[in-house]
């Protein structure tokens, strides 16, 4: 946001846009940089070890030692990183994470861990050119143009939420879905934009008595999901499969299905949910978690709707405007609008849920 000094003239608002854009930019600068160490494995050569000279963080990641010092230069005037010895001579400054950075930087499968938003950010870029012709022409742009960082950052991100929240938290909200899932005949559940299966296996995990099926139409995250699902010990719970969930055979099957932070990415929305519903055995319910965003737009609404239209004018809407008469939702999507394409999908009734979250919102959807 724009501070709020001397705003009573035109001199005070261009200064006060001055600063905030400089500001902005060097943010911009940090999240690039923390991608480097990120993709690079300098955070995690430096995790856990004594504070590293350039040299020896070069020699523990295999990067060039100059790159090294100018890195971590960068990082600790940005307050990522310390030296432990600020005015030595630059070979042989000492660098750490200080305490408190390591789960934000490292862990992932922490709560705080922020790499990943990051490497999101990273994502957007690789498809501004497409995006500048969407501009133009009003086109859609395919989620394959942003790259396998779009797919891993996402799958990074919303992981600890599913390993942690998932069993815990979200699905316990709803005490009569969550007596179903403990109880026989073991409940079906279908997870559909399942992504790389994090979330599929976190249910499974959860309630032992369930059977899954993660679905998606990305190959290569279906492959991802099938790695981790080799390692899980729940093969014979869960399975993954690369189709589209409309398919006939799916019809009826699902006592639950759950849709995870995609409605808003549905070029069509309505014709989805209408296929989820027809995935539903009677008695079935849709769970939906999406992006929380403000009731109405609100120019200061803060910076979670910052963040939530900075991905859609960059992602989120060129993905949803493919193909013919798309929806054009975007992240923003609002409880109203869910409401109303699930009206038009034929559920009956559409429950947000008591569910506290800072980034999400809950739905509960039955015919």
């Amino acid at each position: 946001m724009i501070d709020d000094a001397d705003l009573s003239t035109d001199e005070g608002r261009r200064q006060a846009l001055v600063r905030k854009l400089s500001a902005d930019a060097i943010g911009a600068l940090d999240l690039l940089c923390v991608y480097i160490g990120d993709r690079l494995g300098l955070y995690r050569a430096l995790a856990g070890r004594p504070a590293l000279t350039p040299a020896e963080l070069a020699g523990a990641s295999g990067v060039h030692e100059r790159y090294a010092r100018e890195w971590l230069e960068q990082q600790t005037m940005s307050g990522i990183l310390e030296a432990d010895n600020p005015n030595a001579p630059d070979d042989e400054r000492r660098y750490r994470v200080p305490p408190g950075h390591n789960e934000v930087l490292v862990d992932e499968s922490s709560l705080d861990f922020m790499a990943s938003l990051a490497q999101g950010v990273v994502s957007c870029t690789s498809a501004l050119e497409a995006v500048l012709e969407a501009f133009r022409t009003g086109g859609g742009v395919a989620y394959a143009a942003y790259g396998p960082d779009a797919h891993e950052s996402q799958a990074r991100g919303t992981r600890p939420l599913y390993e942690k929240l998932l069993a815990s938290r979200w699905l316990p909200a709803v005490p009569a879905l969550h007596a179903r899932l403990q109880t026989d005949p073991p409940a079906r559940i279908a997870d559909v934009a399942c992504g790389y299966g994090h979330s599929t296996v976190a249910i499974a995990r959860g309630y032992p008595n369930v059977l899954v099926d993660g679905i998606d139409l990305n190959e290569p995250s279906i492959a991802a999901a099938r790695e981790l699902l080799s390692a899980s010990g729940l093969e014979k719970r869960v399975a993954f499969h690369h189709r589209n969930a409309a398919h006939p055979d799916l019809t009826g099957r699902y006592d639950l299905v759950t849709l995870f932070e995609a409605l808003h990415d549905m070029t069509h929305p309505v014709a989805v949910l209408e296929a989820l519903r027809a995935m539903l055995a009677p008695g079935g319910s849709l769970f939906v978690a999406d992006e929380k965003t403000e009731v109405r737009f609100s120019p200061g609404a803060g910076d979670v709707e910052r963040l939530h239209y900075g991905f859609s004018v960059l992602h989120c809407l060129p993905v949803g405007m493919q193909g013919e008469d798309p929806a054009g939702t975007g992240t923003v999507m609002r409880p109203d609008t869910v409401r109303r394409y699930a009206s038009e999908a034929g559920f009956a009734r559409v429950e947000i849920l008591p569910i506290e979250d800072k980034f999400l919102r809950f739905y509960l959807l039955t015919p």
